[in-house]
């Protein structure tokens, strides 16, 4: 049975242990909210705003509810930045001084606030005043090395202050060339001039057996650099047009190009793989059985990867199942485990034979060679049908005009060629741009494949 202090801690009733020991009274009930409302008044709650994180709310009040400090304090002992010390030295003096800038050669002066103890001391972005040394030559030197008959002596000293004054920017030396008074000359003609002489002094003036930085100017180059800059400038659009048409049919000549070594390389691997096993069957026919095991050892030749089917080597200790080596490899497609069963069927073999130690291995050799059959089969149909792909092609370039024994019977007596128009001349350099060989698209090559395994299953079997 519930006491009359139960009762108060459920109707949340505060009082003294001598009052929650009596008999509960009705001012106890009827003022409950009252004394409800006090509690809560006396202990605040702080709820986190909607959409504030949880640590950007414990940075603005702590656990004791106070208020955030208003400067960084640090309390603790360990290793910290130091921070600043204000108030613990005196404030250094700044004072109000006059400075001149090395760069100007006016005298101007100008002032500026610095501390007192620099009084007196160079202007600290002098160091940044950076010259381009210009060479100075004696007129005896221009006489014996500088002379040109093209450029006077009054013109050469002309560029050569004016490469003093704009620190050898050439465009601004030409702009601000004296053209009337001497002959008019391009950017090239003042560059070539300016560092004929700057090679010509160094040269002199160098030390015997000294490494010479001669710096060369090759102004026939930069001439011809800025004609084809024109040039591609003043291009129109029809000749860019073209140029980008040309771009993309040389992308797909050497696509298709790469793409046929490849198959030339693949075909030139199944034959290879071929005369290999032909060659290795030979030897092991020929070799006496006694030293069969020691010959595979020594003198079996490598075998590409691409050559028929390889049979994974079950050298891990353990028992094993001789039927495992059966089993084909991963590696071999679906297309192809479907195209050997087919042919094993046609030749009257048994798909899962006893597996004893002779038939294992005569059966992995005759599976390996039909893959290898039904590989050459596919790579010789194929390249039969580009074969004949490009004989219809250049039969219908011969009748068109382009090339062949057609060409003289189409053309006139004048030298210009038959009745062909623009749109035909232009059908015309389509084909012969695209004569090297169009890329097979899926659906043919599918078709072919099918083509091509379906000829190699009749043909295994003669007659």
């Amino acid at each position: 049975m519930a006491t009359g202090a139960d009762v108060r801690d459920i109707l949340e009733l505060g009082g003294t242990e001598s009052e929650n020991i009596g008999i509960i009274n009705k001012k106890d009930i009827i003022n409950s909210d009252k004394k409800k409302s006090k509690k809560s008044s006396e202990t605040l709650t702080f709820k986190r705003p909607e959409g504030m994180h949880r640590e950007v709310y414990a940075l603005l009040y702590s656990d004791k509810k106070d208020a955030p400090p208003l400067l960084p304090s640090d309390t603790t002992q360990g290793y910290r930045t130091v921070k600043a010390k204000l108030g613990s030295k005196k404030v250094r003096p700044w004072k109000w001084m006059p400075f001149t800038n090395p760069a100007r050669k006016d005298g101007a002066m100008f002032y500026h606030w610095r501390r007192a103890a620099e009084e007196g001391k160079d202007y600290p972005f002098a160091r940044f005043n950076k010259t381009v040394q210009v060479p100075v030559y004696s007129e005896q030197e221009y006489q014996m090395y500088l002379h040109d008959d093209a450029w006077t002596k009054a013109e050469t000293d002309h560029l050569f202050d004016l490469s003093r004054h704009f620190d050898l920017r050439f465009v601004v030396i030409h702009d601000r060339y004296d053209h009337q008074q001497f002959k008019k000359r391009s950017v090239e003609d003042l560059k070539e001039r300016y560092y004929h002489i700057c090679a010509k002094l160094a040269n002199i003036r160098a030390a015997p057996g000294t490494d010479l930085k001669i710096p060369v100017f090759d102004a026939g180059h930069e001439r011809r650099r800025k004609e084809q800059l024109e040039r591609l400038y003043n291009r129109t659009p029809e000749q860019v047009a073209e140029e980008e048409y040309l771009i993309q049919e040389l992308r797909k000549i050497e696509a298709r190009k790469k793409e046929r070594e490849k198959r030339t390389q693949d075909l030139q691997k199944l034959i290879t793989a071929a005369d290999t096993t032909t060659e290795q069957r030979r030897a092991e026919r020929k070799a006496p059985k006694k030293k069969l095991p020691q010959k595979k050892e020594t003198e079996k030749p490598a075998v590409p990867e691409t050559a028929g089917i390889k049979f994974p080597d079950f050298k891990s200790a353990g028992v094993t199942l001789r039927s495992q080596r059966m089993k084909l490899p991963s590696s071999v497609g679906q297309k192809k485990i479907k195209a050997l069963e087919q042919m094993l069927m046609e030749l009257g073999v048994d798909l899962n034979p006893m597996p004893t130690e002779e038939i294992v291995q005569m059966f992995n050799e005759l599976r390996s060679d039909l893959v290898l059959l039904y590989e050459l089969k596919q790579a010789f149909a194929n390249c039969e049908y580009e074969l004949q792909m490009l004989r219809h092609r250049y039969e219908a370039l011969a009748k068109a005009g382009g090339t062949g024994p057609s060409v003289e019977g189409g053309s006139h007596a004048d030298g210009h060629s038959g009745p062909c128009s623009d749109e035909g001349k232009s059908d015309i350099k389509d084909q012969i741009i695209d004569v090297v060989g169009a890329p097979l698209t899926p659906n043919s090559r599918k078709r072919r494949e099918s083509a091509s395994s379906s000829s190699s299953v009749k043909k295994v079997k003669k007659p």
